[in-house]
């Protein structure tokens, strides 16, 4: 665009700002020019206050909206980001003056270190095996769990619970609500302290102290190149990394990315291939005794990643994603941030969790009572058989549907009793990991995109998943593979 052209186009926009100031006739508290360019950028709880407030004067300000978008080939969004760019060079180059210098600063160096695909790779690689495999998978999957689970729950907590429950509750069916195979005391609370909070706690460390440094910015450009092909931008490593932690949060968070195509696959992605730190850390410990099995677990999960992804791209239509971020300065990290971060986020998982996990084991006594647990137990047992695990694995998916890392807790007790070989905890992990979202998942899917899209995507996972362990389980016998 030539400098001409870049002028009229400044013009248009500044003049589509005046127009739009001219017609908001209401306070808002903060300035008409802010509201014009927020407008401009469609944001939705603007717009909503600006109809409410403007009735009379919305339409002539839609029409200047659709006029300005219409002109240029870019959202508004990164137009606007690009004036304001260009503004603060201007103030800087007006204020600051530079020197030369012969060598770049250590810090900088680390930085582009860090966005470089030859450099920033390998970095990635050693952040994810000391952040998410030795911290979360070890110690936080295996030390801390250990000593809950073992150490706690076994051999203090569950002993107590039977005795008191079968002494002061006479009737047997309470008891089974209580302490029985399902029951709220010894699975539903086991799981929740014992196996979920540690490996919780340890993920969303890791994930406050990568913030904190400014590394999780410097990602998104890393993947950002990678994430196109996909049809996502860079931006989008933020609700994709947060899944990592829970994919209802990162769900919620979706909406943060700036086109409906984005956010659709997004969320198709999160609830398909992301699984969150729970599930992750149980799989982790699930597999660490098998790293060939492991390597492949994550292998087979990358490629339905950017497989899924790139279908999408494909075929959902909508405009091609633009990205744009701010660079913070790398810094050591605050340990009051970390720990402040930390707090608040296991504090909020934890609230969510812990109710889901009480109703998960009432309503598989309810179903146990009613004969629908095992009637849909019966049900799943038909494509668990397919893709070569054994029947109890039927019992496992069905917690996955409540909660995935239920679902991968229910798998850690099956490998506790020696019921799977070590193919079978491959497929199982597979299949679990790609399985359907959890029921607040989904409901943050409905909440987000919609019922059709929510049971679009659930109808999907829920064949690709087995497909994929169906797939996997003939790989390994026509490969002749033996973990």
């Amino acid at each position: 665009m030539s400098e001409a052209d870049q002028k009229k186009a400044s013009d248009i926009l500044e003049m589509s700002v005046e127009k739009i100031e001219g017609l908001l006739k209401r306070e808002y508290g903060i300035s008409k020019r802010s509201i014009a360019l927020l407008l401009l950028q469609e944001d939705s709880e603007l717009t909503s206050l600006v109809v409410a407030c403007e009735p009379e004067n919305f339409a002539k300000i839609k029409e200047i909206v659709a006029r300005t978008r219409a002109y240029y080939q870019e959202p508004l969004s990164y137009i606007i980001a690009l004036r304001r760019q260009e503004e603060v060079n201007r103030i800087i180059r007006s204020a600051v003056e530079y020197r030369e210098r012969t060598k770049l600063p250590r810090r900088e160096q680390l930085s582009r270190m860090m966005t470089n695909p030859i450099t920033g790779v390998p970095i990635l690689f050693i952040v994810l095996y000391f952040g998410l495999y030795k911290f979360v998978g070890g110690f936080g999957a295996g030390t801390l769990v250990d000593l809950l689970e073992n150490g706690l729950f076994q051999k203090f907590i569950n002993p107590l619970a039977e005795k008191g429950v079968t002494t002061l509750v006479p009737s047997t069916v309470i008891q089974a609500l209580l302490v029985g195979e399902y029951g709220i005391i010894t699975l539903g609370i086991r799981y929740a302290v014992a196996l979920i909070l540690p490996i919780v706690a340890t993920f969303f460390f890791a994930f406050a102290l990568i913030e904190d440094t400014g590394y999780l910015s410097r990602l998104a450009l890393l993947v950002d190149r990678v994430f196109k092909k996909i049809g996502l931008t860079g931006r989008a490593v933020i609700p994709i990394v947060l899944g990592l932690g829970c994919d209802t949060m990162a769900t919620m968070v979706t909406r943060t990315l700036p086109t409906k195509r984005e956010r659709i696959i997004a969320t198709l992605l999160l609830g398909l291939a992301v699984p969150c730190s729970a599930q992750l850390g149980v799989i982790l410990s699930l597999l660490a005794d098998t790293p060939k099995g492991l390597l492949l677990w994550a292998v087979v999960i990358i490629s339905v990643f950017i497989l899924v992804g790139y279908l999408a791209s494909l075929a959902i239509p909508g405009e091609e994603p633009s990205f744009y971020i701010e660079i913070p300065p790398l810094r050591w990290p605050s340990a009051r941030n970390i720990i402040t971060k930390t707090y608040h986020r296991v504090k909020w998982y934890f609230a969510e969790i812990f109710p889901m996990f009480i109703l998960a084991s009432i309503l598989i006594w309810l179903g146990k009572l009613l004969g629908i647990f095992d009637w849909l137990t019966k049900l799943l047992a038909y494509p668990v058989r397919r893709i070569g695990l054994p029947e109890r694995t039927a019992v496992a998916f069905l917690f996955g549907f409540f909660r995935r890392d239920y679902g991968a807790a229910g798998l850690y007790d099956l490998k506790r009793v020696g019921m799977l070989s070590g193919n079978q905890l491959l497929i199982a992990c597979v299949t679990l990991t790609l399985f359907l979202p959890c029921i607040a998942q989904f409901l943050m899917n409905v909440k987000e995109r919609g019922w059709k899209v929510a049971f679009a995507i659930s109808l999907f996972v829920l064949t690709f998943s087995f497909s994929a362990g169906f797939l996997v389980n003939s790989m390994l016998d026509l490969l002749r593979i033996t973990l």
